[in-house]
């Protein structure tokens, strides 16, 4: 296997959607649905490249809009096909009610989500609220912050979502401008070796076909949906197994560990990534390409004598919970960084920031919980931010907190 991999592997600069356009072929992904909404819109323009080379045999359907997008994909996943789609901001809002019946009818549709800030006023930026707005809906939910992660979490997400003990659809979010269109160096792996990680996709008894009458999204109102949802939540708690299992299987079959580049990075957990955080006093929260900042501003902060590391959230949902009370109950101060916001909620925190909070709160001794809020709207999260909500963590080590909420780099706000 070392052999064949060697022989064939190849390094090539791409973005991260050109990444994921191309792990779906890897995939021999059957249906693509697409709608042009910036900043995802090139994993649908390399696709149609694909194809027309003839390096992808695909059914490639344009949509009217993104209702029409996410309907497309979620019969013909019901009908077995492997089928991939997208969106960003208010367009993944538009196709909300597709995408909600995704869920509920059990499809294992994989989208990307070009994270984007949503509309009025205009903005193209990064945020997150966009792919945040299905926590809650039963859609597996997973950031990535480099073109190489975003091409091998496509691999990962197949095999998750259409896994039978699963069967759900899966978002891959990554963040506008600062991952969809930033170039990296991606290994592409032998399609060999992608055989043999990712099986056809099986739907089993649950194939909508004309041989095989079943019924899907029945009218029970009282009678049936309290079970319905029961068996969803079921089944999202099962993916943390498969997650898992997939993780493992991929450093198996390709020699290295998802996302990393050569084989001597190997990640501790898919969940998350802890970084310097076995002593940290202070850990920093985030997700996505906000790691890059953290990590660069940690290094400069622990030569000064801070203590301080960053967990990074892979997998939103299902949630890490276990995994941050194991990274953070040692620490004193958490600081979490929201790209996103959830407004009139307790302590005006953002929507991470609360997860956290209730993973640790029954804990005996937990750490201060601190919440930051930037980036909105593709504004720039500084090295320099970084270090000063390192120092403010600092501050409030043993002090009482009196601010609920920081906004990160307001103009004429001196936080």
């Amino acid at each position: 296997m070392t052999e064949v991999k060697k022989l064939v592997e190849k390094e090539v600069l791409m973005n991260g959607t050109q990444a994921v356009a191309h792990a779906a072929m890897y995939a021999d992904v059957d249906v693509v649905a697409a709608y042009p909404i910036r900043p995802y819109t090139e994993v649908m323009d390399t696709i149609s490249k694909l194809i027309a080379d003839g390096e992808l045999d695909a059914e490639f359907i344009v949509a009217e809009g993104e209702h029409g997008q996410f309907e497309t994909v979620k019969h013909a996943s019901l009908a077995g096909a492997r089928t991939l789609v997208g969106s960003s901001g208010v367009g993944w809002l538009y196709g909300m009610e597709a995408i909600v019946v995704t869920a509920t009818d059990r499809a294992p549709v994989v989208a990307i989500i070009g994270n984007r800030a949503l509309d009025d006023p205009g903005a193209y930026g990064v945020e997150h609220n966009d792919a945040l707005m299905v926590r809650d809906l039963g859609w597996l939910l997973v950031w990535v912050d480099t073109a190489q992660e975003a091409f091998d979490t496509t691999l990962i997400a197949y095999r998750v979502a259409e896994d039978q003990r699963v069967l759900l659809p899966l978002g891959i979010s990554m963040d506008g401008g600062f991952l969809t269109h930033s170039e990296q160096i991606v290994r592409l792996p032998p399609k060999e070796l992608v055989k043999n990680f990712l099986p056809p996709y099986n739907r089993g008894k649950y194939l909508v076909h004309p041989d095989n009458p079943i019924t899907v999204a029945p009218q029970v109102n009282e009678d049936w949906v309290m079970e319905i949802r029961r068996q969803h939540e079921e089944a999202i708690e099962r993916a943390r197994g498969v997650i898992v299992e997939a993780y493992e299987e991929f450093k198996k079959v390709f020699g290295r560990y998802p996302g990393s580049t050569n084989e001597l990075q190997m990640p501790e957990n898919p969940f998350v990534e802890p970084y310097m955080v076995d002593d940290a006093e202070v850990v920093l929260i985030g997700m996505g390409t906000v790691s890059k900042p953290m990590k660069v501003a940690i290094k400069s902060m622990r030569r000064q004598g801070y203590k301080v590391g960053m967990l990074r959230i892979r997998w939103f949902r299902p949630f890490p919970t276990q995994d941050v009370i194991k990274y953070l109950a040692n620490s004193r101060v958490v600081c979490v960084v929201d790209r996103d916001y959830s407004m009139g909620s307790p302590n005006r925190g953002g929507v991470i920031y609360h997860e956290i909070r209730s993973s640790l709160y029954d804990l005996d001794q937990r750490p201060r919980v601190m919440s930051f809020i930037g980036g909105l709207g593709g504004r720039e999260i500084t090295i320099q931010d970084v270090e000063k909500i390192i120092k403010i963590g600092y501050e409030h080590r043993d002090t009482p907190i009196t601010k609920p909420v920081y906004w990160v780099g307001v103009r004429g706000d001196p936080w």
